[in-house]
């Protein structure tokens, strides 16, 4: 038996143990495509895209297989998709057919307080509660990385980082040495900066210990890079508090031999510079509560390829053209390159189209090289640019379907508890259709000359549809007939 279905205006005709073979979808189930039935035309007609239908009936006549046509899109073909209810299985394999990156599962907890607990402070759409947990973390990293910016200002910096300088000179003017004791500034354990700084890494410990006792994978957890992150910065504060405490210690018994640690005072002072520098690794703690920021990490590390061609084409381009305009400029007494690698500078800004102006070309010759060093690196830079943003995009609707994937799933479960509810009806209406349908075939005596078409529009299996068949034949002049 052969069905014509009719997708907006273009008919396709297949037969119906074709749709048949799967059952759960919109055409293969009886009870689901009688709703677009036409019986006036005797066709299915569906206000759907035309050329995606072409994959869609493809799935039915391939027993499962589905091929996106070239001229449709990938969101419009997955919406087809979702429309004629092929199935998540069918969904799934479209998209890795398509190249999109399966989502691993993320493990959880056995333990029921476990669970709770990681979900509050992993995931912040699971609960309020756990919205309100991501809420302060984000703020108590933004005080902390402000914090970390305004200390630096002069009027806030410790003052014991100002007179580093300053014991040569207090060496040679002995009348000042007795003066040395009292420019010691209060303990920095009293500083406001140094309190609020605490407070932050209160809560960071805190947020990072109890993630890690109630982690599903303890060994998981220790290889995640935002979880290093987050050691990493903890770690500077706890060196900082050990130097302070041990300094507050030495310092009764070192009145007479401050004079002679003054370098390596100063050492301890450069090496607290670069500890305390690992702070700033702490606004990369956002990107656990930010969706930019991991789709910016994902497109990098995508495309690393892409990047490592970029430093390579940079790097070839660096040397040539700082060689290049060293020889230029050898001649030149009033030359800014003094040799090749001191040229490495020039090429770098000029490549990358910064040109900040502090060495350039004087000759004419080197004013060339300077100009197809800019081209070039103008060119080298647009190269692997395309990729990566290509890359951002896919990243991007990736996330946004993602998101989309629970509405969608509501919006099926809310569908399927209306069919439901109405199958029930459709039932009852169709017992009594049937009966009717019956009784007028025995009681009017249809003629033996019905075709078959004629009479599955009389059997039509919602109410409407046998209202419209009726009237079909009552209008029609042709045959003799009571009805």
């Amino acid at each position: 038996q052969r069905v014509l279905i009719n997708i907006s205006g273009l008919r396709f005709e297949t037969q119906l143990g074709t749709l048949n073979q799967f059952p759960d979808t919109l055409l293969g189930d009886p009870d689901k495509r009688i709703r677009y039935f036409d019986p006036l035309r005797n066709e299915y007609f569906f206000d759907r895209n035309r050329p995606s239908f072409d994959g869609i009936l493809y799935f039915y006549q391939s027993g499962g297989k589905l091929r996106r046509p070239v001229n449709v899109s990938i969101d419009v073909f997955a919406d087809e998709i979702r429309f004629y209810q092929l199935g998540e299985e069918a969904m799934e394999r479209f998209r890795e057919d398509e190249g999109f990156i399966k989502e691993e599962e993320k493990p959880l907890p056995r333990n029921e307080f476990q669970r709770q607990v990681w979900l509050i402070f992993e995931y912040p759409e699971s609960s309020s509660s756990a919205r309100a947990i991501a809420i302060v973390s984000v703020l108590v990293i933004l005080i902390s990385i402000i914090t970390f910016c305004l200390e630096t200002l002069p009027e806030f910096r410790d003052e014991r980082e100002m007179p580093v300088p300053l014991p040569p000179q207090s060496g040679g003017l002995n009348g000042t040495t007795g003066d040395s004791p009292a420019m010691q500034p209060p303990s920095s354990l009293t500083d406001p900066f140094f309190i609020i700084e605490t407070t932050c890494v209160i809560w960071f410990t805190f947020e990072l210990l109890v993630r890690f006792f109630a982690c599903p994978s303890k060994p998981e957890f220790s290889r995640n890079i935002m979880n290093i992150i987050d050691i990493v910065a903890i770690i500077p504060y706890f060196i900082t508090l050990g130097t302070e405490l041990a300094h507050e210690q030495q310092q009764p018994g070192a009145g007479g031999s401050n004079g002679g640690g003054g370098q390596q005072q100063a050492m301890s002072l450069a090496i607290l510079r670069v500890i305390r520098l690992v702070r700033v690794f702490r606004i990369f703690k956002l990107s656990r509560h930010s969706k930019g920021l991991q789709i910016l990490g994902q497109t990098l590390k995508a495309s690393m390829r892409e990047l490592g061609l970029l430093i390579f084409f940079l790097f070839i381009g660096v040397i040539l053209f700082s060689s290049a305009v060293y020889f230029a400029e050898a001649d030149d007494p009033e030359s800014h390159f003094s040799s090749i690698p001191d040229a490495f500078w020039w090429a770098v800004v000029t490549m990358t189209t910064v040109g900040y102006g502090d060495m350039r070309p004087v000759t004419v010759g080197g004013k060339i090289v300077g100009s197809l060093c800019a081209i070039a690196g103008v060119l080298t830079i647009a190269l692997p640019v395309p990729v990566i943003v290509s890359n951002f995009n896919y990243f991007y609707h990736r996330e946004t379907d993602h998101e989309e994937q629970p509405i969608l799933k509501d919006e099926h479960s809310s569908a399927q508890g209306s069919t439901v509810g109405g199958d029930a009806k459709r039932r009852l209406s169709r017992n009594s259709l049937n009966k009717s349908v019956v009784h007028l075939e025995n009681s009017e005596g249809f003629n033996n000359g019905t075709s078959s078409i004629e009479k599955t529009n009389i059997k039509a299996k919602s109410n409407v549809d046998l209202r419209k068949s009726l009237y079909t034949l009552c209008l029609d002049t042709n045959r003799e007939t009571d009805l």
